[in-house]
């Protein structure tokens, strides 16, 4: 029976990871938020210095439905694996509030709310918000 192995993303992964990247987006109803390229991808991830690693999670095709094989739980696994490897003692998530199923999913493997609990807000500086801050 073929599985899905999940692995370390390669510099040829990335057009795939744009596609992801878009869907999420289109999903969330943020699309017209999603800035970056593949060659920005490219460059940003498996370059000399990298800005971000990626996990993806490679489908065999004799698999012609993916779905219900335990994907998500697979690479959320591998993420606290490559995490604790690292020395790091948590990671974090940031879901919108409407999407109740993926909150589901993440309390569901022990993950805690943190809005909830703690009070935690996330915030964001755009690029225009970036460039008034550093004229100031």
């Amino acid at each position: 029976m073929a599985t899905v192995l999940i692995r370390e993303a390669a510099e040829g992964d990335c057009g795939a990871i744009m596609k992801m990247i878009r869907e999420l987006a289109e999903f969330e109803k943020l699309l017209d938020q999603v800035k970056i390229s593949e060659g920005a991808l490219k460059t940003d991830g498996f370059g000399e210095n990298p800005f971000f690693h990626c996990l993806v999670a490679e489908v065999p095709s004799e698999l012609s439905n993916p779905l219900g094989q335990g994907i998500g739980s697979k690479l959320i696994k591998k993420v606290a694996e490559v995490a604790l490897e690292n020395g790091c003692s948590q990671f974090r998530l940031a879901v919108l509030d409407w999407n109740q199923s993926a909150m589901d999913f993440y309390k569901a493997r022990g993950a805690k709310d943190l809005t909830l609990a703690e009070g935690w807000r996330f915030f964001r500086f755009d690029t225009e918000a970036m460039r008034e801050l550093v004229k100031k």
